[in-house]
């Protein structure tokens, strides 16, 4: 029997609650497979299991995206052979050596796509896909504003949109991250959310944003209303700096422009079934493959250091994607 090792949390808290435990690796039952980890992206949605923001039942295993190679197929599984590499995006079990994954959940990943990459960008690429497609279909000639636009979703997001023709503001918490944004018309703002209206009243003659795309949550919501054009849409799709509090829906007909949209989207809902999720899939891999995303993995942790990668990334301390290694 192979011994593998995962890290779990055991009680909610901050990134001390990380721990590691070693298990038996468990034979694929029918329709599942066994995957031999590569690589694990890390993703602000751990942090928010970890610290119980998202319930579930404990202890948890961290982790939602992760690439690796099929080790044991179960049975009744077709279309799918040893040694192929694959990757998964549902929520949990991710940081281990090993994975038993659904095989109709698994996503097929290129063999010219380095596992390394692959893990970096699927879950935020996929989310940067149905921000971009799905959520607010962006056409050319639209105005958005992304906020942490140097993050792991921002840097996908910001050049997804561009290639569709859309003016991007991008946002960023300091002035060595909005460096590291390259947007055509060099509209990369930082600092203070108080002036950030100002700011984008000015770069758009008045126009404000069709779209905000917001995953800071609670510090920037109030700006980030401010920033839209009359019946603009506010999508809120993370709280990096805690959850947005209650909104008022008096706050959407007088914020911004008036009459607002607002949108809290996840992506489970995005790619519910296999067509989904091979379609927006094959978006993504197409994107990487055509130079429009230039994937950045920032840095690397050791899987067994999960809790300094997850210190590393509440601070704001990382840039692009972030990368755990068995």
């Amino acid at each position: 029997m192979t011994t593998g090792y995962r890290m779990i949390v055991a009680e909610h808290g901050g990134p001390e609650k990380v721990s590691r435990e070693t298990f038996e690796v468990p034979s694929p039952g029918p329709g599942e497979l066994l995957i031999e980890t590569e690589a694990v992206g890390l993703n602000f949605i751990d942090t928010y299991f970890r610290k119980g923001l998202y319930p579930d039942a404990l202890p948890i295993v961290l982790g939602s995206e992760s690439v690796g190679s099929i080790v044991a197929l179960g049975d009744g599984v077709e279309g799918f052979a040893l040694g192929e590499r694959v990757g998964l995006t549902s929520n949990g079990g991710a940081y281990a050596t090993h994975r038993i994954v659904p095989a109709n959940k698994a996503i097929r990943v290129p063999s010219s796509i380095d596992p390394k990459v692959a893990a970096a960008v699927l879950l935020k690429g996929l989310t940067a896909c149905y921000l971009a497609e799905d959520t607010f279909p962006a056409k050319s000639g639209d105005i958005a504003l992304v906020h942490a636009a140097a993050g792991g979703v921002g840097s996908l997001l910001v050049p997804w949109l561009t290639d569709k023709g859309v003016t991007v503001i991008a946002h960023c918490g300091s002035a060595e991250k909005a460096a590291q944004v390259p947007v055509p018309d060099g509209y990369s703002l930082h600092g203070d959310f108080a002036t950030l209206a100002d700011q984008v009243r000015e770069i758009t003659n008045g126009k404000m944003c069709d779209v905000v795309y917001d995953g800071v949550g609670a510090a920037s919501w109030e700006a980030s209303l401010a920033c839209l054009r009359s019946r603009g849409l506010m999508v809120s799709f993370g709280n990096a700096s805690g959850a947005v509090p209650p909104v008022a829906m008096l706050d959407l007909m007088n914020g911004g422009g008036g009459s607002l949209y607002a949108t809290r989207p996840t992506l489970a809902h995005y790619i519910a079934t296999p067509e989904a999720r091979n379609a927006s899939a094959a978006k993504l891999f197409d994107r990487i493959a055509n130079g429009v995303l230039d994937v950045k993995i920032g840095q690397t942790f050791a899987l067994e250091d999960a809790a300094d990668a997850h210190r590393a990334l509440e601070s704001r301390a990382t840039t692009g994607s972030t990368v755990l290694i068995p």
